[in-house]
């Protein structure tokens, strides 16, 4: 499949679409009525192309009315100092009225926000229905359990005015005797930093066994707490029966821009050569699903591969995990980047013209479905310079494991970030400025400038993508004169220096 079938994807076929699902197919029940007429109602979602600032990578998701699928997965970098949390919430499975199937309800929330305005009121309760389907992407298909392996992972809710917000979930089965359902705790935060949250989630966990009521003075202790500046360290006292005061250390990665990413499990699924055809995919916009059983893995892969995009962000739409109820997105014609539990395979196989890829450990295969040109989208030489940077990984198998994190993060983030740096470095050249306005990008002269036949090829289709124009728009509004910053600028620079002196030898 040529790039122009993928960019003519984006256009062709949007009114058809919605028309076929605005009306609810013949013999489909209410749920299902309901399911279709949000995905109606989302559908303009999917084709806003959102004009941020390009920041540091994370994701985003989610929400309009009810949840709804943003276009951006990227979170700003925050600043030190602020709330950890904005409020937590458990979102408990509870019988509904028949008594046939279990629903997801809010049960416990702290802090509890009883003076608001009306507007403010709604927007909340907006917010907490859209929590319950992403504690609980599975809907209604539970039973009471015996034993259930706690579990870790995370969704974004943006707002209409672009504001975002990350929900961290661990999900775990409350003590007591017998069958019983499991519970999800979820913390909102304007803070993007899963390693940092799933530390606060083992202490939770550790005194939800003992009593609820010992959560309450650990999480009034945090919110009281200032987030740490990268590289820091925040210490929390909390008293446990039996144990006394404990001192709990919350330490902040140095490397700031990475810290809601962990590569480590993008590369416990895919063999390196599959994250270059996964990469390949992404870089040029493609529609990719990802399917695995466990949540955790779905929302941490789902990040690792928009991270893998840096400078350079997903501009469509990113849903690390869809709930049941809206598996329907997955008929969109528009890129996108989803994951989607292994049980609905069966719902999502009839599908073409996209990267199905499965993260299973005990799969017969990794791509259920490609287009078939996944190998060779990247240029050759520049595909073998990643592969041998990402073999560097196996030189830190013996490390701790917090520092293994760390270390893998830097060994790939800088991998993919010399791709961009060697294809499209040298992009700054080709802006023209005038007195009078804005400056304006020579993409023609830009491509033409690359010597390699392959590079320019490939970046030929690179530069009809919405990430990189919203890339070079961000370039023409600045001033001539204004200095570049940031990783990317300086990587440029070293690689431009290095190249020079090599000249200089020779």
């Amino acid at each position: 499949m040529s790039e122009v079938v993928t960019r003519r994807r984006k256009g062709v076929g949007l009114k058809n679409f919605k028309q076929r699902w605005s009306a609810t197919p013949p013999g489909d029940d209410d749920g299902r009525q309901g399911a279709l007429k949000r995905f109606s109602a989302m559908w303009p979602s999917f084709r806003k192309a959102r004009k941020d600032k390009i920041k540091e990578p994370d994701l985003a998701e989610t929400r309009e009315n009810l949840p709804v699928m943003d276009n951006v997965p990227i979170q700003p970098r925050r600043v030190s100092g602020q709330y950890f949390f904005e409020y937590l919430v458990v979102v408990s499975l509870k019988k509904n009225k028949d008594g046939s199937n279990y629903e997801p309800q809010i049960t416990y929330q702290f802090p509890k926000r009883d003076v608001m305005a009306k507007y403010q009121k709604e927007e909340e309760e907006k917010t907490l229905k859209a929590i319950t389907l992403f504690c609980f992407p599975e809907g209604i298909s539970w039973a009471p359990l015996t034993e259930y392996h706690s579990e870790t992972f995370s969704f974004v809710l943006t707002e209409i005015d672009g504001s975002r917000r990350n929900g961290y979930c661990r999900r775990l089965l409350p003590g007591g005797k017998g069958a019983r359902p499991p519970e999800a705790f979820c913390i909102i935060s304007s803070l993007a930093c899963f390693g940092l949250f799933s530390k606060i989630f083992d202490e939770v966990e550790k005194r939800r066994q003992i009593s609820m009521a010992l959560i309450y003075p650990f999480m009034q202790k945090l919110r009281e707490a200032s987030f740490p500046a990268p590289g820091q360290t925040v210490e929390i006292k909390s008293f446990i029966p039996e144990s006394g005061t404990e001192i709990i250390h919350l330490t902040r990665p140095l490397d700031s821009w990475l810290e809601h990413v962990n590569f480590c499990t993008l590369f416990d699924c895919l063999t390196n050569e599959e994250v270059l055809q996964v990469f390949a995919a992404a870089v040029l916009e493609r529609r990719i699903i990802f399917i695995a059983e466990e949540l955790g893995t779905l929302s941490q892969v789902l990040h690792a591969v928009a991270a893998l995009l840096y400078p350079f962000t997903w501009q469509h739409t990113f849903i690390s995990i869809v709930p049941e109820i809206l598996i329907d997105v997955v008929m969109a014609p528009t890129p996108y980047l989803l994951g989607v539990q292994k049980r609905l395979l069966d719902q999502i196989t009839d599908q073409s013209d996209l990267l199905l890829v499965d993260l299973s450990k005990n799969k017969e295969k990794t791509f259920l479905v490609t287009i078939g040109d996944e190998d060779s989208i990247l240029p050759p030489k520049l595909q073998a310079e990643i592969l041998d940077a990402l073999s560097q990984r196996r030189k830190v198998s013996d490390v701790e494991e917090a520092k293994k994190v760390e270390e893998v993060n830097r060994v790939v983030s800088e991998a993919f970030l010399h791709f961009f740096v060697r294809t499209v470095g040298h992009y700054s050249s080709y802006v023209k400025y005038s007195k009078e306005g804005p400056g304006v990008f020579e993409k023609r002269r830009f491509y033409k400038a690359i010597e390699s036949k392959t590079t320019r090829h490939f970046v030929k289709k690179f530069i009809q993508t919405q990430m990189f124009d919203l890339f070079v728009q961000e370039l023409e509004q600045q001033q001539p004169s204004g200095q570049q910053q940031g990783i990317f600028h300086r990587k440029i620079t070293e690689y431009q220096k290095k190249k020079n002196e090599k000249t200089k030898k020779h």
